[in-house]
Formats: C-alpha cells, sequence, structure tokens
C-alpha cells in the first residue's frame, strides 16, 4: 500500500480538496483508497456527508487502542462512500486532546502507521488529511507515509506556511530518523492576479527542485462538488481542475516507480 500524506501548516490552501481529488480519480481507475482524516475539525469527513459527532468509531478510537489496535478495530472505524472502492477513515473533535492524553507517552508517534500497517492488503492507497498544526496527528500522518504532498496556495501567506512546513519536516526528520520524500505542489493558482503569479515565481526561484511542474487552477467546480459530497473526478470529471489533478497523480505514481 502506498500512503501519501498531505500537509502544510496553511490553512485554506487545497489539502481536503487534493486528497479528496486523488482519492477519487485513484479510486475510479480501480483501486482500493482510504483517505484519513487526522483533522480535529473533520473537513474531510463532512465532505462526504459524515457527521463526525454522530459517529461511535472513529480515529480516535484507533489512537485510543494504541499499541494494541486491531485490524478489525481500524476496519470498524472506516465509512463507506459513493465509490465502491473508496472509504473514508473519519475524524471527530475528540482527537483535539490527543495531544494532551498522548503527548508525553512513548511510541505514540507510531500508531497510525501501525494501523496502517494492518490494512496493507485490502488497499492500494492511504492519503492522509492533515490538520495545520505540528502534534501528535501530524507526527503520526509524517510517520506512516512514502511521500509527502505539499499543496501551497499561489499568494504570498501561503509562502510563509510554506516554510514553517520545511522546519516542522526537518524537526520531524532527526526525530524519526527518517528522510522525506515531498512533492510541492502549487494550487489555487489565478493567471490575472499578480499576486499568484509572484508567489509562483518565487516558489520556483526557491524550491524548483522539489515541486511539480504544473499548476492546480482555482476552480469554482470544486466547491459545488464539495456541496455534491461528491469527489470532483465524479461531480466533474472535465472540468480543468480535475484535469490538473489527473497530471499530478501520474507524475506522483511515476515517482513511485522510481523508487
Amino acid at each position: 500500500m502506498v500512503v501519501w500524506t498531505v500537509a502544510n501548516h496553511k490553512g485554506g490552501v487545497g489539502k481536503t480538496t487534493t486528497t479528496v481529488t486523488l482519492g477519487g480519480l485513484l479510486a475510479q481507475s480501480g483501486q482500493r483508497v482510504i483517505l484519513v482524516d487526522t483533522d480535529p475539525q473533520a473537513s474531510l469527513s463532512y465532505y462526504f456527508g459524515v457527521d463526525s459527532e454522530e459517529l461511535s468509531t472513529s480515529l480516535y478510537n484507533v489512537f485510543m487502542a494504541g499499541k494494541s489496535v486491531t485490524k478489525d478495530d481500524v476496519l470498524n472505524c472506516l465509512c463507506s462512500t459513493k465509490l465502491d472502492s473508496l472509504f473514508i477513515l473519519p475524524a471527530t473533535m475528540a482527537l483535539a486532546t490527543l495531544d494532551r492524553k498522548l503527548g508525553t507517552q512513548s511510541g505514540m508517534g507510531l500508531i497510525l502507521r501501525r494501523a496502517l500497517d494492518l490494512l496493507r492488503d485490502e488497499f492500494d492507497y492511504a492519503i492522509i488529511d492533515c490538520p495545520p498544526v505540528l502534534g501528535v496527528l501530524m507526527i503520526n500522518a509524517l510517520a506512516a507515509c512514502d511521500r509527502v504532498v505539499i499543496p501551497v496556495q499561489t499568494e504570498f501567506l501561503a509562502l510563509k506556511g510554506l516554510e514553517r512546513m520545511m522546519h516542522s519536516m526537518e524537526i520531524m526528520q532527526k526525530s524519526l530518523a527518517k528522510t522525506f520524500a515531498y512533492t510541492i505542489v502549487p494550487t489555487m493558482y489565478d493567471k490575472r492576479v499578480n499576486a499568484a503569479t509572484e508567489a509562483y515565481s518565487t516558489l520556483i526561484r526557491t524550491y524548483k527542485d522539489r515541486m511539480w511542474a504544473g499548476l492546480i487552477p482555482i476552480d469554482t467546480r470544486f466547491r459545488d462538488a464539495s456541496q455534491a459530497q461528491s469527489p470532483p473526478s465524479v461531480y466533474c470529471p472535465k472540468s480543468r481542475g480535475v484535469f490538473a489533478y489527473a497530471k499530478l497523480l501520474s507524475y506522483l505514481q511515476k515517482l513511485e516507480t522510481q523508487k
């Protein structure tokens, strides 16, 4: 199973949209996919119509099981979607308490990796949607992944968030003794806006070797897809945004084959 973590310290840069769209494209191509919501705000879960406050089991239960988590524990937490091969491991607000409950315990940064390892025979891909803060949840998401996908909105404040994200990965590489493979993805690009073109130029100058060469454009159809609780690749398969994400997916899959 290939595991990608979608992360950035800046909110509103397209993390959930990236997770949902890549997941939808993979599922439609015949892959078995699990999307993992590690954000207490549960945007990914709500996207698919999962009301996190009405759930009896969720990712929180996986963390509470800790080192003793079983395959059945994880499978019992999954929610289905409109696509037969796409499943959600949902979040709840209770995840916000994990730093206080688990932050000082040893081995707590590897719970998610352990849980996903139990599902390797069940799924081809796992994509983890992260909260915008460095804590137990992001640490688990980084420790579990094969690659970090970093969406960066093409505007100045998002560039600052990227700097913080890069610093966090440097810290985590030392503590986990793991070198992260990562890809920076420019998102929400609007060529009519000078600030967007300037931000994109800055990204190229600073991170060219770590960037995907393409761009994810502003696409209002994504909002419509969200309202319909459907992956954009299902709701608006011919939209320019979905076309861009399909190219990104091909690029990421090619990187996996080169390992």
